[in-house]
């Protein structure tokens, strides 16, 4: 029963957030909504667990130490997000690379505060699990001052589950952090060129590209905006600012992805052509 129900609602979360990924264009917007979201899961998820009695000490642990941060990161992750765009600071690049490399630090500073747990998690031991992931163990001080408000029932939390959360939501945030700060060192470094590439192409075309890569990740966990924004400036081309449009109505062609044919088939034609001999 508990193995179905987290089945079907991690099926369900994913859904809707990327529903909201497709829909909502600046990351602000985008973070908050799916941290209004995920804490709508949880609440779904307390009344569940509040519920439910566990079958054996093993179920309870594996719940608590595997399956709850997992999702909980996730708010935990968007929400941080939120709150570092939000104070992002607006007085240039210098600053803003001081500013991300704080956030960086204060993920460091939280794992080393807690070096214990971290490394006991990190090694994969179990020999502390009854302590860390059973309900009826003892809640430290720290524990209550570090979480979220509905994280503080004892019959909906332990004393590890947040901390794990914490580490792997600090995992995300950490790559998010590195990619931002890698998109102000490109920044700069298009900034320092003297060369500016033209698209020939359309704007469609363009568009066909970016959506491509952002769905492919191959640039890490960045908006699809500051994406598109990054290939308008280095292309000197604008395209729709209505992205969320633009790829809805590309979905609904008969051929949704004419560019991106026309590029293999002309990559493949290139490398069938005769070589010429030296």
């Amino acid at each position: 029963m508990l193995t179905s129900y987290i089945q079907t609602l991690q099926k369900e979360t994913e859904r809707d957030i990327r529903k909201i990924e497709f829909s909502e264009v600046e990351i602000i917007s985008k973070s908050l909504s799916v941290s209004l979201l995920l804490e709508k899961v949880f609440i779904k998820l307390k009344k569940f667990i509040l519920s439910y009695e566990f079958k054996s000490e093993s179920e309870e642990i594996e719940f608590f130490k595997e399956i709850k941060p997992r999702i909980f990161c996730r708010l935990i992750y968007y929400r941080k997000v939120y709150n570092i765009e939000m104070n992002r600071p607006l007085s240039g690049p210098d600053s803003v690379k001081i500013y991300l490399n704080q956030e960086l630090d204060n993920i460091q500073d939280y794992n080393h505060k807690r070096l214990d747990f971290y490394r006991y998690y990190r090694s994969g031991a179990t020999h502390l699990d009854k302590v860390y992931f059973l309900r009826n163990a003892s809640h430290d001080v720290g524990q209550y001052l570090d979480s979220f408000y509905f994280e503080r029932d004892p019959m909906f939390s332990t004393s590890g589950d947040f901390r794990v959360a914490k580490i792997l939501a600090g995992d995300m945030l950490n790559q998010y952090l590195l990619n931002e700060l890698s998109k102000l060192e490109m920044c700069k470094v298009e900034a320092q060129s003297d060369v500016r590439l033209m698209w020939l192409n359309s704007k469609t075309d363009l568009c066909e590209l970016i959506f491509a890569l952002h769905a492919k990740g191959t640039f890490g966990d960045i908006p699809l905006t500051r994406l598109a924004n990054y290939f308008q400036r280095v292309f000197n081309i604008e395209v729709n600012s209505n992205l969320s449009r633009t790829f809805s109505d590309m979905s609904l062609r008969n051929d949704p992805t004419p560019f991106l044919d026309s590029l293999t088939d002309t990559l493949l034609e290139k490398m069938q052509r005769p070589k010429r001999k030296k």
